[in-house]
């Protein structure tokens, strides 16, 4: 009796894992119909037959950010909302430009893995596990460095140098997402109670709602 109830739970893991991966793809390409009514996980796909070149290309790479903003940073996403022709491919990119001693605050992308290249400067980074184990791994990249972020961990980036840097992050999802820790906390709307924050943070609740205040 017990041969086909363990073959029953194999085949019940073996099929959890065989959905637990995206589906391998169907066709050449499935670019995002923006205009669509159809609610899918994604984008629906535009009529093949009116798609263009344009529905793969994105221009500007090549132009720096502007970091005139309190963190001294800048992030130029190129994901499915600028590339249509990347729905379904689960892949993106973006630029990251840094002022001097500019910082990308700790953030997670609760949808994918990031690849950071710096190609200029010199910049900290560091990403911490989950609990109970919270443990942080830090290293300083220069030009031609490459450091993995992975999905859903929490990490950031800070430029250590007196001049500009930049970086090129490849990403494992078409639209990664991203949520930025700082602002999750102190800035959602409606706000977490400071009650709430001044247990969790161990400080005043006049501390809760100082910060709360720049966001």
């Amino acid at each position: 009796m017990d041969g086909p109830i363990i073959f029953l739970a194999l085949v019940a893991l073996a099929s959890t894992a065989a959905m637990a991966s995206d589906p391998s793809q169907l066709q050449d390409f499935c670019v995002a119909d923006k205009n669509s009514a159809v609610f899918v996980n994604g984008f629906a796909c535009k009529d093949p037959n009116t798609v263009t070149a344009d529905n793969f290309f994105f221009s500007g790479l090549d132009k720096p950010g502007n970091t005139s903003n309190a963190g001294g940073s800048s992030v130029t996403p190129v994901a499915v909302d600028q590339v249509p022709g990347l729905n379904t491919l689960g892949i993106s990119l973006a630029r990251l430009d840094f002022a001097p001693y500019g910082l990308i605050p700790p953030h997670t992308h609760p949808r994918a893995t990031e690849l950071f290249t710096v190609l200029e400067g010199s910049i900290l980074v560091g990403f911490v596990t989950s609990n109970p184990g919270n443990k942080q791994f830090t290293k300083v990249l220069n030009k031609g460095d490459a450091f993995v972020f992975p999905q859903g961990l929490i990490h950031y980036q800070y430029n250590i140098g007196a001049t500009s840097a930049f970086a090129i992050s490849g990403l494992s999802s078409q639209n990664p997402g991203v949520i930025l820790v700082p602002n999750a906390v102190f800035g959602s709307t409606p706000p977490i109670s400071d009650e709430v924050l001044a247990k969790a943070f161990q400080v005043s609740k006049q501390t809760v709602d100082m910060i709360q205040a720049k966001f």
